[in-house]
């Protein structure tokens, strides 16, 4: 039995009869250390001792098992060594199952529950697994010196391995061999030269393998070594419905016969090809006769290649029975792919006229709209430069009109003596009193002129007082007002 890393024992602390690097009597919660493992998942149901099944499976060498009757109501673990009857003396072997999952385990096995099933003596004692891993030794001498026998006598078989039982008196040999072999000679020698009662079993190319133990292809142990108990026939025609390169090195397993494996995906793969039509004869197009290269089952593909072709055509399945449909009918399609809908395509032709007219009138709507922005951009930009350019003209010219004012006060106070008083009360920074120069004595001849050298714009108006008026900074005349 092999070994794993999490029960690892070093000989100096192991039994003799217990595998290598196992630290819980032969059986660990991983179940790499033995052949055939099964999972009590009933075994933390509180079932009364009365009520339990009395009946027990028990382990023997490379997953052997066997059921025995607990005559004696003992309390089993399992693991536990025990020791059992068997047919001329005893045996010891490991407790695997116990409770009710051994009335399904045997109901599946169709083990019948009746007198023959032999009883468990007891639990193993110390004394009976030493004796049981001395007998233990003598197996793998046993074997080298068997196999030179066979090769003297020059039998045609494969000795494959031999259990001996545990109370030293009787050996089994397994072996495989293509045709009938007689070992009458063989038995003979083996029981003289190893004094022993000697059992010689038959068994297949798979049962070697399932007891030999090994690494698959696909990195895992062997389905046969580690779950796998009932071998169904295997033919290529699981490999030609998963379509499957028909490599004898590839389809055959450790044991030289097809793997087990091909038949496990087997029903999903038929039940797939229901609806993919089977070709006798290649199927016709006008560009010529097309041949089914492969086929894809799972995404229901088929691909199709011509004779003057290097290049596969993907087909779908749909499609490949219309195909077949016009052919029974000698309509032979232009192309393997689907045949053009005249109507279809002139509708979206239509369609995309319609779309590229639409596109047009939104993009000359657009291009409108982007030159009456920049139009009304540029008048605006006009408007506001000719603004600036009134408003400095208008400047200038009510400080002529200003300037053109004085000149004519001016005058007049020269020609009138009361308006030059007051261009000189302007010039000294005085302001005149209109109450006091309308009180004076004045003729009327005098208002009369004044009257008269008014300008006609500006008669029914008030005089405007210029005396008040800041001078423009413009002006020219070099005169600053007074503070």
């Amino acid at each position: 039995m092999s070994s794993c890393g999490t029960c690892a024992t070093s000989n100096e602390i192991r039994h003799p009869s217990q595998p290598k690097g196992c630290q819980s009597k032969g059986w660990c919660s991983s179940g790499s250390c033995n052949m055939m493992d099964s999972f009590d998942w009933l075994s933390d149901m509180d079932v009364p001792s009365e009520e339990q099944f009395d009946i027990i499976e028990v382990r023997f060498k490379a997953g052997k098992k066997g059921f025995f009757r607990n005559v004696n109501r003992l309390s089993f673990y399992t693991g536990d060594p025990v020791v059992v009857s068997v047919q001329n003396g005893h045996h010891v072997g490991y407790v695997s199952m116990q409770g009710e999952l051994v009335r399904l385990q045997m109901r599946k096995k169709q083990v019948q529950d009746n007198e023959d099933i032999f009883p468990v003596l007891r639990l193993a004692t110390e004394r009976d697994m030493t004796k049981f891993g001395e007998v233990k030794k003598r197996e793998i001498p046993t074997l080298y010196r068997t196999r030179e026998i066979i090769e003297d006598l020059g039998l045609s078989m494969k000795l494959t391995d031999i259990e001996f039982q545990a109370d030293n008196t009787k050996a089994t040999f397994f072996y495989s061999a293509d045709d009938r072999v007689d070992f009458r000679e063989l038995i003979k020698v083996l029981a003289s030269e190893f004094r022993i009662r000697v059992e010689m079993r038959q068994i297949s190319l798979r049962q070697e393998a399932s007891r030999l133990g090994g690494i698959g292809s696909c990195g895992r142990e062997l389905c046969c070594s580690t779950w796998l108990s009932d071998f169904k026939s295997v033919s290529t025609s699981a490999a030609r419905y998963q379509n499957l390169s028909l490599n004898p090195s590839k389809l055959s397993g450790q044991c030289g016969r097809l793997k087990c494996c091909l038949n496990y995906e087997l029903e999903t793969y038929i039940e797939a090809l229901q609806d993919i039509p089977e070709l006798d004869k290649p199927i016709k197009t006008q560009k010529g006769e097309a041949k089914l290269q492969k086929t894809d089952i799972f995404r229901r593909i088929m691909w199709f290649g011509y004779e003057n072709e290097n290049t596969w055509h993907p087909i779908s399945v749909e499609r490949v029975v219309e195909i077949l449909e016009q052919n029974s009918n000698g309509i032979i399609p232009e192309t393997l792919q689907e045949d053009k809908d005249w109507e279809k395509e002139a509708k979206a032709l239509a369609i995309s006229e319609q779309l590229e007219e639409m596109d047009k009138k939104f993009r000359d709507k657009a291009k409108k709209s982007r030159s009456s922005r920049t139009r009304g951009g540029r008048r605006k930009a006009q408007a506001s430069s000719s603004g600036q350019a009134g408003g400095s003209s208008e400047a200038k010219k009510k400080t002529g009109k200003n300037q053109n004012a004085r000149s004519r006060s001016r005058r007049k106070a020269v020609q009138h003596p009361q308006g030059g008083e007051q261009a000189a009360k302007l010039k000294n920074g005085t302001k005149a009193n209109p109450k006091k120069e309308n009180s004076g004595a004045s003729s009327p001849k005098s208002m009369s002129k004044k009257g008269e050298g008014a300008n006609s714009k500006t008669e029914g108006k008030p005089r405007r007082n210029y005396g008040n008026r800041r001078k423009p900074k413009n002006s020219g005349n070099g005169h600053e007002k007074k503070q």
